[in-house]
């Protein structure tokens, strides 16, 4: 049976799949489209099996926000090239978007067939990671134009526009934690251990010695600490007091990054 090129284009735009493996497959099924979809579909899978040992490090953070509720997926691939398709991309906004209408576990359960789609356009390895619902009074996000870096910021208060600026500064500065309180003892003495030695070397006396060393512990951690930081936008205010000022506090902070 001859394919003709508009059976060939209709295949193609019902998967964004190659020109040839859309006929290889209508040849395959005698011209029956439904045949051939299935026939793609498994093709996706035995591919997906056969790449599933490679590593899949590169990828792209999907966000989706309105207003106290967000979700967050990371979809991961091998390349920067692929992280950047539009197969791969629209997977990814597929499953997000199936998670925020369906929920979690349905968007794992619709995932295989989605990313088994993807790795037959794209030829690669692609994993979903985590799935995240955050809910809150104030929430901001903010993703990198490439998408392997983002944030996402619950406040009490302020606004959408000061959690999204929070989110931005979280994305550019990476704190580790939010406030003081949340340093763990074993921080602080693993972080006294390494400074010890630099302040050792310096032959001050012993008193001149602890005042370096505690200096040098405050000086670490307020870079670490989100309420401490100054604003990547306005230095000469922390991140305390802009959330203050605006009428808000700051519950919690989470980075995504794409290594």
């Amino acid at each position: 049976m001859e394919i003709t090129t508009a059976q060939v284009k209709e295949l193609r735009d019902k998967t964004s799949v190659s020109v040839m493996q859309c006929r290889k497959a209508l040849e395959e099924a005698g011209g029956d489209m439904e045949k051939a979809l299935i026939i793609l579909r498994k093709k996706g899978s035995e591919m997906a099996e056969k790449k599933s040992d490679r590593t899949a490090a590169d990828g792209r953070i999907f966000i989706k926000q309105e207003g106290g509720k967000a979700v967050v997926i990371t979809l991961y691939c091998e390349t920067d090239f692929v992280a950047q398709n539009e197969g791969f991309i629209s997977c990814g906004e597929a499953i997000l978007n199936t998670a925020w209408n369906e929920g979690v576990d349905k968007a794992k359960e619709a995932s295989a067939a989605l990313i088994n789609e993807a790795i037959l356009k794209t030829g690669e390895n692609i994993q979903l990671g985590a799935i995240d619902t955050v809910e809150g009074e104030v929430l901001g996000n903010y993703t990198h134009f490439n998408g392997k870096t983002a944030a996402l910021v619950v406040m009490k208060g302020a606004n959408e526009e000061v959690a999204k600026d929070i989110a931005m500064h979280v994305s550019a500065m990476r704190p580790t934690y939010l406030k003081s309180e949340d340093i763990k003892e074993s921080d602080r003495e693993a972080v006294i251990e390494v400074l010890k030695k630099e302040v050792d070397e310096s032959g001050k006396p012993e008193e001149i010695k602890a005042k370096m060393m505690e200096g040098k512990i405050s000086g670490y951690f307020k870079e670490q600490t989100l309420l401490d930081q100054p604003f990547f936008k306005k230095p000469e205010e922390t991140i305390g007091s802009l959330a203050s000022k605006n009428g808000g506090e700051i519950i919690s902070f989470k980075m995504y990054n794409i290594a």
